[in-house]
């Protein structure tokens, strides 16, 4: 079986950044959404982008962004993938010269092959949990035995993956590969997550999960 990818997302710092590739991750993910608290701005990401190492993949995420908002970040960040996180359609996503992602949150009504087949050009589907009003970063797991078998295109599994679950949720999905934020924050004496810090001995425990399966 290949060995299956890692995107670390939410990384706010360098250091961080520099940590995860040390680690294993193939990826790091940018988050270019105001509200969200894993937000950078577009100098700070212009910083960790400048100092990420050869063959270390850059996604700038993105949520209903108009399309003068992207461009603006593309001027300054050397991004390799675009992610796109709400309704953007097709012929947006593939305006920008960049390959793309495309997220989909599992809602319960959710037809993930007929919204797949919204998407021929995305290099690869990101399937999230859906929690109401919130785009990603929820904390939450879905239901996998919901994701069909006969996806066209590559699957990344998103959506409270941490060091616990995530080999259980390779060997059930066989994904493309898997994106953690949240499972890999620091946490404080009382357990609460601080969004955007990252935890070496998280992200460690994570990919050792990934390498185990």
């Amino acid at each position: 079986m290949q060995r299956v990818r890692v995107k670390v997302c939410g990384i706010t710092r360098v250091a961080d950044m520099q940590s995860a590739a040390r680690l294993g991750a193939d990826a790091i993910g940018l988050v270019f959404y105001p509200p969200s608290p894993r937000f950078v701005g577009i100098e700070q990401a212009a910083a960790i982008c400048a100092a990420t190492p050869a063959f270390v993949t850059t996604v700038g995420l993105f949520v209903n962004p108009t399309y003068e908002q992207v461009c603006e970040v593309l001027e300054r960040v050397p991004l390799d993938i675009l992610q796109f996180h709400g309704e953007e359609p097709e012929v947006f996503c593939c305006r920008f010269g960049r390959p793309y992602m495309k997220a989909l949150r599992m809602a319960d009504d959710l037809d993930v092959l007929a919204a797949a087949e919204q998407y021929p050009a995305a290099c690869g589907l990101l399937l999230d949990s859906h929690v109401p009003g919130v785009p990603g970063g929820t904390g939450t797991t879905f239901d996998w035995q919901r994701i069909p078998a006969q996806l066209s295109q590559p699957l990344i599994l998103a959506g409270g993956l941490d060091a616990a679950n995530v080999s259980d949720a390779i060997a059930t999905v066989r994904p493309w590969a898997v994106d953690v934020s949240g499972g890999v924050e620091q946490l404080d004496a009382d357990g609460r997550r601080h969004p955007g810090i990252k935890s070496e001995a998280a992200m460690a425990a994570f990919i050792e999960g990934v390498n185990r399966v």
